[in-house]
């Protein structure tokens, strides 16, 4: 079969961070923690990954000049992670014409496992899906967005937390953002996502729910485990992802 691609979302400041670094520059294991993102797309089989850059992009290029073959698209406006993604359209023009698998992952997830996206390849390609998200179940799901399933344990929708019920607050399942889409569907899907009516924005968070709606198939996967989920948002969070990161150097 043919490798897959991939899409890293790279493009925010992270405003929360207390720095002008674009948050995906600030160092986890000795470097930018982009790095470990492509990493582990390049040790799932991934043969183009296509960054999504935008505030102090130039940074973030030369972060990654290292790497042969990692290419970039510009979001110069961030209007959410569904207009990242529709801002790599370009780039990956090949993969929409023929079909092709393309994961949409985060830049500031640096504990992402090269095994997960393995995983998730192995589930897509064996159900025929149109999109496979890898989830997590943690102890403390505040904020996350919650994977509602089924009567049959099958996919039925991502719900935000702040639009969650009383029975959905209590789903401890959630999205870490760890997609994986047939890249023509995922185009066409984007092209229907609406504005959310209060930030403003496009989220990708909306294409598995719509691909779901056309009778497409759309796989959950159970496959991050909850450490890898930890968010980087302050310089205290950025400390503790660093520790665990080190703390796997002779597994890596």
């Amino acid at each position: 079969m043919s490798q897959p691609s991939a899409i890293i979302l790279a493009a925010g400041k992270g405003t929360r961070m207390d720095s002008d670094l674009p948050k995906v520059c600030h160092a986890v294991g000795g470097r930018a923690m982009v790095c470990a993102v492509v990493d582990a797309c390049r040790e799932a089989g991934c043969g183009r990954v296509v960054v999504v850059v935008g505030y102090k992009q130039e940074l973030v290029r030369e972060a990654l000049a290292g790497y042969d073959g990692v290419e970039f698209a510009e979001q110069l406006e961030q209007h959410g992670t569904g207009h990242a993604v529709l801002c790599a359209r370009d780039a990956v023009s090949d993969e929409v014409a023929s079909g092709s698998e393309l994961f949409v992952l985060a830049g500031d997830g640096p504990l992402i496992r090269a095994e997960t996206l393995r995983a998730m390849l192995e589930r897509h390609r064996s159900a025929g899906a149109a999109a496979t998200l890898a989830t997590s179940v943690i102890d403390d799901p505040t904020g996350y967005g919650r994977i509602v399933r089924d009567g049959d344990g099958r996919f039925a929708a991502i719900v935000e937390h702040k639009n969650a019920t009383e029975n959905q607050l209590a789903i401890r399942e959630v999205n870490p953002s760890y997609y994986l889409f047939d890249a023509a569907k995922l185009f066409e899907s984007l092209d229907r996502v609406e504005r959310n009516p209060v930030s403003g924005e496009y989220y990708v968070t909306d294409v598995p729910g719509l691909l779901l709606a056309g009778g497409e198939r759309v796989e959950v996967i159970d496959a991050v485990p909850p450490e890898d989920v930890l968010s980087i948002n302050t310089l205290e969070q950025l400390e503790e992802v660093d520790r665990i990161y080190r703390s796997r150097g002779a597994l890596r």
